[in-house]
């Protein structure tokens, strides 16, 4: 995926998401900080970033590396919310 193209992804996500907003429930933002890849995630992704590093991907291994930075970027994006969130709400 080209560049501009994921700019614009992260651009339409962003206004989605809006994670300079708070307002999201203790609750909500709770269960979305603890959103993560599983064990078995993460260890392909390093294998894939090595791979990358080296210059052997295949164009399969490309686009399944965009499609974990997709996801990682949303994630990103949800979580920052998330946390404003929090900071925002009065304490318990």
């Amino acid at each position: 995926m080209s560049a501009i193209i994921e700019s614009r992804e992260v651009a339409i996500w962003r206004r989605v998401i809006r994670p300079e907003a708070p307002g999201w429930s203790r609750a909500g933002a709770e269960a979305i900080l603890h959103l993560d890849f599983q064990e078995d995630d993460h260890d392909r992704m390093l294998e894939l970033l090595e791979r990358a590093k080296d210059g052997v991907l295949s164009p399969d291994e490309a686009a399944e590396l965009e499609n974990y930075r997709h996801v990682s970027t949303t994630l990103e994006l949800m979580q920052s919310r998330a946390r404003l969130s929090l900071k925002t709400l009065p304490a318990d």
